[in-house]
């Protein structure tokens, strides 16, 4: 992006959140970093109300910390934090795989097969980030079919908060080619509404990703899982 970034209309503030939202999951801006405004209003062309707005949106969803006459900081969470929020989303997957199975519409499983389909696209084009997006948008459109606002809304929630940790594991490329292979399994379950299928398949493809991805990150910052939640 550069400053003659076209912006739809009134659609900064997201546009920004999205750009930021992509470099604390990638890694760019580590936890604990400061962001820097400065550099970023220059990269993306903005102005400081856009951006500071796309912190507020971060900050709702667990991602910074905004600190009067500091600015923002990408949010510390410990491995061990990561890990009980692991179980947390097992449960909330868990208990809308079976509702799923039951509730949801030809047209709903449709679109989900779509997803999949366009996911491993960027599979197999090396797209990891774009492939990281949908595989996200498939897991929530699971959840969502279960007919549940509130499970929609609080998976949701837990989800964002650590959905940096989960794009980690899938740098190593046998843990992407068999998240790959899972969500085949996955889809299939859902097509043939196999409720206990759907929600065994799942909770293994959440234990699988976070041992890689626990590995991974301890690999690169040994001491990262004795950090506090927040600084």
């Amino acid at each position: 992006m550069d400053s003659q970034t076209e912006w739809p209309r009134g659609q900064r503030s997201a546009f920004v959140a999205s750009h930021i939202r992509d470099l604390i999951v990638s890694g760019a801006l580590p936890h604990g970093q400061r962001i820097n405004e400065r550099v970023l209003t220059e990269q993306l062309g903005v102005s400081r109300t856009p951006l500071r707005e796309a912190f507020k949106i971060l900050e709702s969803e667990g991602l910074v910390m905004i600190e009067p006459n500091r600015g923002a900081t990408v949010i510390k969470i410990s491995h061990e934090d990561v890990e009980l929020a692991i179980e947390v989303l097992i449960g909330l997957e868990s208990v809308g795989a079976e509702r799923a199975c039951e509730r949801a519409t030809p047209a709903q499983i449709a679109e989900i097969e779509r997803l999949h389909l366009d996911m491993v696209a960027n599979y197999r084009a090396g797209e990891l980030m774009q492939y990281f997006h949908i595989n996200q948008t498939i897991h929530q459109k699971i959840v969502d079919c279960a007919g549940n606002p509130n499970l929609t809304r609080i998976y949701h929630g837990e989800s964002s908060r650590i959905r940096r940790f989960r794009y980690a594991g899938n740098r190593v490329p046998e843990r992407w080619a068999r998240a790959v292979y899972e969500h085949e399994q996955i889809l299939d379950a859902l097509k043939q509404r196999q409720g206990p299928l759907l929600r065994e398949v799942l909770r293994a493809h959440h234990l699988n990703g976070w041992r890689i991805t626990r590995s991974v990150l301890e690999s690169e910052n040994p001491q990262s899982g004795e950090d506090d939640s927040r600084t």
